[in-house]
């Protein structure tokens, strides 16, 4: 709800500038100092240790005890947590181990996946989930969250594209800094705070084919203009760490590309905090081909600039003798440590090793989280359409008809929920049928499985749509379907679920799909033919809920579209901010770029999101039509409730540089704001448009604004919109 005035993309006008919210502290420093002094190389090489929970009985204790291990991650009971940390201070040092975990969209109260947090459009609502996935993870030991991911996904058939925040760099860096801040607060080791993990650095949503774990190949001003800015913003957040990815990036692995771990992390951005390797991705540098064993591969590593070693045991195993042969400095082996030992200072680990294990029945789980995931996941939902305002329903129907294999399912909150629990979530059924006041207003029919099965279900669910005054379609994904190596080939609804809701909209009954799913998918038939249409992602714990409150207009859906749904998957892959190309598409002339059989635009766009309720938007206005390369223009614009409820609206301003030394997007969002407004009433928003915003990399990579003219655009999506034109002067 708060306007973004002016959120800056995070590049710099010096690329080399160091522009880290600085980790480095006197007091801190002089005690990671001392620590560093007394410790043996073998004890060095332990702090540079992950390892996950499951070994031999007794073997992390033995690990910690000898000072042999500095990091564990996804331990699940506090009591657990506390056995192996007391074995670390029986060390020689007495050095904690620091327990990091996936906490990725809430820890035991589920908010919705980050996708559907990005649909928002709300970073107090997105920073307010993270901030209590911290406060319930923090009561139970967990000092480190591997999270946010801030990968920028344009390609829907990778899964992981439901942990992010979808296509655009501005609106992923608007919501990885409050990821950052809700993880860690202004100080992260307060005892409701946790560090955060920026991930995966980097390109790895470029993955070929959308395939998990898959090569990427990306041109530096791809990798600078896109893949990077969300990194850039939560290392000027303060993120503690960051996460090499699994990938290939341009014939380098990320986790032994130097020119990424050190000279643009560390010595272009001043990056303090440390790089974690993801799952075994240290030892995987051998299956990539880059290195002969796991010496070599830790080697390689530890050389690139990784700190910490997950899982696997290249560091710890190989580490000394390498510094004792000469093939590894004594100096890099020192710095990474060095790394390590100012997040465990920096989170309160050094201090307050051991966790109270009465508190995560206090703090954990309360009415209060359950009340902000309720209101981020209304927040969340997006209503792609509304054909004769089949939405919202009548609380006076006399039957309706939920049909589909996600109506009366309670494992809805998605996957990445370590700690969830499905007992702990009311399904769509349960919730419409408390909305109603009577089961027996309900009828239910599940109609056919997520997968394969047969269609025997069908003759149930017709019947019931034919017996009912409306009927709500539930469909979508299950969990696994989207997430890590959930990739898929086909992006449409899976199994017999298209067929059943042929089958079922040919009754002829007002009707409305609720979607729930953690990937834009192609919907095909169904967005030509179903009346209504809404978008509810998975949506935490209290999805259920939510989706309940939007169907029967006791809350007004806004959310807007993170990611461009397409019509066939042979538009993948499809973002907004594409380049024109030197043959735009004209339909007079068939030498210009498009498709025979589809058109160019996808079936919704980024930004799209329908409501209840009309907006218009009029008089956008220029402070001034000339500025010079260092000037700012202050874009106005107003907006009107012209319907007849309240109802939120994102008001999206977009630029394009007409003409520049090198090819610029059709159009790039610069700054956005949801505001709620009562029937009628109008509100005017400002939005400033600095050199961060107008700036870009020009044909030698140098970062600057170029003189010229700019086309600025204020929509409520990413096509059309009202425009207006203002130059940048020259340099005399």
């Amino acid at each position: 709800m708060n306007a973004i005035l002016p959120f800056v993309l995070a590049v710099s006008l010096v690329p080399a500038l160091v522009l880290a919210k600085p980790l480095r502290q006197p007091e801190t420093e002089k005690k990671v100092e001392a620590l560093l002094k007394k410790m043996t190389l073998e004890e060095k090489f332990g702090q540079l240790q992950q390892l996950g929970d499951g070994g031999k009985p007794g073997e992390f204790e033995d690990l910690a005890r000898k000072g042999l291990l500095g990091s564990m991650l996804n331990v699940m009971e506090t009591k657990r947590k506390n056995a192996i940390q007391r074995a670390a201070l029986e060390s020689r040092m007495k050095i904690p181990v620091l327990f990091g975990a996936d906490v990725i969209h809430g820890y035991r109260t589920m908010f919705p996946v980050p996708i559907a947090e990005a649909s928002s459009w709300d970073p107090a609502a997105v920073e307010l989930s993270a901030s209590i996935a911290a406060r319930e993870a923090a009561a139970t030991g967990i000092r480190w969250t591997f999270a946010p991911m801030v990968d920028i996904a344009r390609d829907p058939r990778w899964g992981r594209i439901m942990e992010g925040s979808g296509e655009d760099p501005y609106l992923g860096a608007a919501m990885a800094r409050a990821r950052v801040r809700g993880f860690q607060g202004k100080d992260m080791a307060a005892p409701d705070r946790i560090a955060a993990c920026a991930k995966h650095w980097a390109a790895y949503g470029a993955a070929e084919a959308g395939r998990d774990y898959n090569t990427t190949d990306v041109s530096e001003r791809t990798l600078r203009e896109v893949y990077f800015p969300p990194f850039k913003a939560a290392v000027e957040e303060g993120v503690a760490t960051l996460m090499s990815s699994f990938n290939d990036l341009n014939g380098i692995p990320a986790t032994a590309n130097r020119w990424l771990q050190t000279e643009v992390l560390r010595k272009e951005w001043g990056f303090d905090g440390f790089v974690v390797s993801d799952y075994t991705a240290v030892m995987e540098l051998i299956n990539h081909g880059v290195a002969a064993d796991e010496a070599d591969a830790g080697l390689k590593a530890l050389k690139a600039g990784v700190d910490m070693e997950m899982v696997s045991r290249s560091y710890v195993t190989h580490g000394p003798r390498l510094v004792k042969e000469g093939k590894l400095s004594l100096a890099t082996v020192d710095e990474a440590v060095r790394r390590v030992l100012r997040i465990k200072f920096l989170t309160g680990a050094m201090d307050r090793p051991l966790t109270d294990e009465s508190l995560e029945a206090k703090a954990v789980f309360t009415p209060e989280h359950l009340a902000a995931a309720h209101k981020v996941a209304l927040k969340s939902m997006v209503l792609l359409k509304n054909e004769e305002k089949v939405l919202p329903l009548r609380k006076d129907l006399g039957k309706l008809a939920l049909i589909g294999p996600l109506a009366d399912d309670q494992e809805i909150f998605g996957g990445w929920a370590i700690w969830g629990r499905k007992e702990d979530t009311v399904s769509l059924r349960g919730a419409v049928e408390a909305k109603l006041g009577s089961p027996a207003k309900v009828l239910y029919a599940k109609g056919c499985e997520m997968q394969g099965g047969t269609e025997a279900g069908f003759a149930e669910a017709v019947a019931a749509a034919k017996a009912a005054d409306a009927v709500v379609l539930v469909l979508g994904e299950s969990p696994n379907l989207s997430g890590e190596a959930s990739s898929r080939s086909s992006i449409g609804l899976p199994g017999l679920q298209m067929d059943l809701a042929k089958a079922v909209l040919a009754a002829g009954k007002p009707a409305a799909v609720v979607l729930m799913n953690g990937r834009p998918l192609t919907l095909g038939w169904l967005a030509d033919h179903a009346p209504a249409i809404l978008e509810a992602w998975f949506g935490g714990t209290r999805a259920g809920m939510a989706v309940a409150d939007i169907l029967f207009g006791d809350v007004n859906p806004g959310g807007k579209l993170p990611a461009t749904f397409p019509r066939v998957l042979g538009q993948v892959p499809i973002y907004y901010n594409h380049k024109k190309t030197g043959r735009p598409y004209d339909p007079s002339n068939n030498y210009t770029t498009h498709y025979l059989d589809v058109p160019n635009e996808p079936q919704y766009p980024f930004g799209w999101g329908l409501s209840y309720t009309t907006f218009a938007l009029k008089d956008l206005a220029l402070d001034r039509s000339r500025i010079a390369p260092g000037g700012r223009v202050t874009v106005s614009v107003s907006v009107t409730n012209t319907g007849p409820v309240a109802g939120d609206e994102v008001v999206q301003i977009y630029i394009r540089d007409l003409v520049s030394s090198a090819s610029r997007p059709v159009r790039e969002l610069k700054g956005f704001e949801r505001i709620t407004l009562k029937p009628q009433e109008t509100r005017r928003l400002s939005f400033a448009l600095g050199p961060k915003e107008l700036g870009a990399y020009d044909e030698s990579m140098r970062w600057r604004v170029e003189p010229g003219r700019f086309q600025v655009l204020a929509g409520t999506d990413s096509t059309g919109g009202l425009e207006a034109f203002f130059e940048v002067a020259a340099v005399p």
